[in-house]
């Protein structure tokens, strides 16, 4: 049988003593990091819970529309351009609170939504794994 396509959260301590975590596709790209930081790794981990429970969703509420655009509920992704002008999203979960971005901008809307198609597919299953095991793994 081969190998299952997983993704996988990385968690991490940072050096000031919190703890971020990133979504790391099966091709190894980082598909998305947490938005700020966490005091303990309990919490960080809650975080990654609820990026799994969140993102199938298939609310997206595009932010970049001249003419505005529809307030829609959380939980929910958004698009919407950064200060260089490209696309990036972000996923808010029920409470409204922001738990993870894209790390990157895109250069148009349809890459940016394959960006949330690739979490929405990725993070229900992925793995969560500190960093030290992940880096053991490659």
């Amino acid at each position: 049988m081969a190998n299952e396509l997983k993704g996988t959260f990385i968690y991490y301590k940072t050096p000031k003593g919190n703890f971020n975590f990133r979504l790391k596709a099966p091709n190894k790209e980082t598909i998305a990091v947490c938005e700020g930081a966490y005091a303990d790794l309990k919490s960080c981990k809650a975080g990654i819970d609820s990026v799994r429970k969140f993102c199938a969703i298939d609310k997206i509420e595009d932010q970049t529309l001249v003419k505005g655009y529809d307030t829609l509920t959380n939980p929910k992704f958004e698009i919407y351009l950064d200060k260089q002008g490209k696309f990036r999203y972000r996923l808010r979960a029920n409470n409204g609170n922001l738990i993870c971005i894209s790390e990157e901008g895109y250069a148009t809307k349809a890459s940016c939504k394959a960006g949330i198609a690739s979490v929405a597919r990725w993070a229900p299953e992925a793995d969560m794994v500190s960093e030290a095991e992940y880096e053991g793994k490659k």
